[in-house]
């Protein structure tokens, strides 16, 4: 019988395996140090400290037998991952990022539990690029997914060389499932979508659903405010690689969507198998839509309302975990891709105190809510270290003991330190590249430490046209600055006090420029998979029908659909 002389701990609890047999026994010095352990890498330096002291692990080597660190698979508790991503959610949206009239009682449980992030940041202003980030952990110059974002007939999407989060868990025998917003591409007979990027199960929509034909949004037939775009097909509902209704009915997605997450959680439990939930939200981006239950149900107008069933949504979530019993084995993760579309006004969510929002690399654009939770591992509480969406998969790869993908060169940190030990980050930098990107113009402002430099500024349409604030407007032309515009975020998070001319911030200056030149010089951006366009590749559940797009509406489940 062998003796386990073990590091125990919660999360892929390594064991060095020793066979002593009863005459070696004999000589046992004790056991190494157990203790609790946040992520693999905690585990191992464990035993590597310990290396220097009298141990059974000595003796085993004194035998002549070697450990080996395994995974014992009756001994192993991986954590599951799930990911709750909304859409165009302000960092001032949120009752507890302090809105008076948003209704988040969910959200706001959830930060009571968690660890809520006051300086987290995402690495575009607009949908795909962000997506693409979080997912790989990588700017979006680097996978390619530049400049703005894919639309229902773009021919590219994220190249299946890139390595989602989904991609590094699956060696691990996870189970990986998206439910929502993909908006990644879907490219020729889907080959860019989720199930060819290392997700088993897709449910959701490809893209944005005002990038189609949306007519209602609330019960019973309130319009979408004439915002979605007629010139595409109906927003196809996919599962897998199959269209299982087209139009999609927004006033009971929600519904579908969160039990989808809820059967999927609770199977997933059932089967003892680690699971990789990404949940991207179709709330609250413009129009907003909601199931009946909340029409008119807050203050806030449609915005809240669909806030709202986001709000509901998430705790259902997290009450389906708490239900399957697998609560405390689970790492959940709330953010947002980026800003508030505040083109569309009170429609448009709120970025409070901050400038500007979506499409702008002004704090409005990319600052974001976030908050983590981990009962019993992650300390409930407020956080003002810098982290980034770019930050998740590094993190989760620590969680695991995934190793990281092989010759990526990643722009993520590992979180680790923020979210177990109240540690300052990692992270001192964020770069700002805008909403679309280019090798000529490169990085548009830098941050470091609390300060941020911006070289480039620039308004946008999805920041309003109307906007007080004129640097946020289109009318706002592309503006380089020389010396860059100097802020202290810590001082002036709204950005309004330009520090560059005082003498006093000049080696911070060129602090900041030498990090900006390093981190130029570092970057080999992908080909961009944007541009291209064909009508063909526009997903239709009735391939070949006539009139197109008009004739693209089928209703059913599975493959058996009902054209009509």
């Amino acid at each position: 019988m062998n003796s386990v002389v073990s590091c125990r701990g919660i999360v892929n609890s390594p064991h060095v395996v020793c066979p002593l047999n009863s005459l070696q026994r004999r000589f046992w010095w004790g056991e190494l140090p157990r203790g609790e352990f946040n992520s693999y890498q905690e585990c191992i330096t464990c035993f590597q400290v310990n290396m220097a002291a009298p141990s059974a692990l000595q003796l085993c080597i004194l035998f002549g037998v070697f450990p080996l660190i395994i995974c014992d698979g009756a001994k192993l508790s991986p954590p599951n991952i799930v990911i709750l991503f909304a859409d165009d959610l302000g960092f001032g949206d949120l009752e507890t990022y302090g809105h008076p009239t948003s209704v988040t009682p969910n959200l706001n449980q959830l930060s009571a539990s968690g660890l809520q992030f006051m300086q987290f940041y995402v690495a575009s202003s607009v949908c795909s690029p962000s997506r693409a980030a979080l997912l790989t952990g990588r700017y979006q110059t680097r996978s390619g997914v530049w400049p703005g974002v894919f639309i229902p007939d773009s021919t590219g999407g994220l190249q299946h060389n890139e390595v989602t989060i989904a991609d590094m868990l699956k060696p691990l025998n996870y189970s990986t499932a998206i439910i929502g917003k993909w908006h990644l591409g879907v490219g020729q007979n889907g080959e860019y979508l989720p199930t060819n990027q290392g997700f088993d199960e897709y449910y959701g929509i490809p893209y944005s659903h005002d990038m189609c034909p949306c007519p209602v949004c609330f019960y019973p037939h309130d319009h979408c405010f004439n915002d979605c775009d007629p010139e595409y097909a109906s927003c196809p509902l996919f599962h897998n690689g199959t269209i299982v209704e087209q139009p999609t009915d927004l006033l009971t997605l929600e519904q579908r969507y969160t039990n989808h997450a809820r059967n999927y959680i609770a199977t997933n439990a059932k089967s003892r198998r680690p699971f990789f939930l990404y949940y991207a939200y179709q709330h609250t981006h413009h129009p907003q839509f909601a199931s009946k239950a909340f029409r008119n149900s807050t203050s806030r107008g449609t915005f809240g309302d669909s806030l709202a069933e986001l709000d509901w949504s998430i705790g259902q979530v997290v009450q389906q975990l708490k239900d399957s019993g697998v609560a405390d084995k689970t790492f959940v993760f709330f953010t947002a891709d980026n800003g508030p579309s505040i083109l569309n006004q009170n429609r448009g969510g709120s970025a409070g105190l901050l400038k500007c929002g979506k499409g702008t690399t002004y704090e409005g654009g990319q600052r974001v809510p976030a908050i983590a939770l981990w009962p019993g591992k992650i300390q409930p509480g407020r956080t003002r270290e810098l982290a980034s969406s770019l930050d998740l998969l590094p993190t989760i790869a620590n969680l695991t003991g995934a190793p990281l993908p092989a010759g990526k060169v990643l722009d993520g940190v590992d979180m680790s330190e923020i979210l177990f030990h109240n540690r300052p980050s990692q992270r001192e930098t964020f770069i700002y590249y805008p909403e679309n990107p280019n090798p000529t113009l490169g990085i548009f402002a830098v941050r470091y430490k609390q300060y941020k430099a911006h070289y480039f500024t620039r308004g946008n349409k999805l920041s309003g046209s109307t906007n007080r604030d004129h640097d946020c407007r289109d009318s706002a032309k592309l503006t380089p600055h020389d010396p860059p515009l100097l802020f202290n975020l810590d001082q002036d998070p709204g950005e309004r006090y330009d520090l560059s001319a005082d003498p006093k911030y000049k080696s911070l200056l060129e602090k900041i420029a030498a990090i900006k030149g390093s981190f130029e010089a570092g970057m080999t951006w992908g080909r961009s998979q944007i541009n291209g366009t064909n009508p063909s590749v526009e997903p239709c559940c009735s391939p070949g029908c006539s009139p197109f797009p008009a004739c693209c509406r089928c209703k059913g489940s599975g493959i058996n659909f009902i054209p009509v």
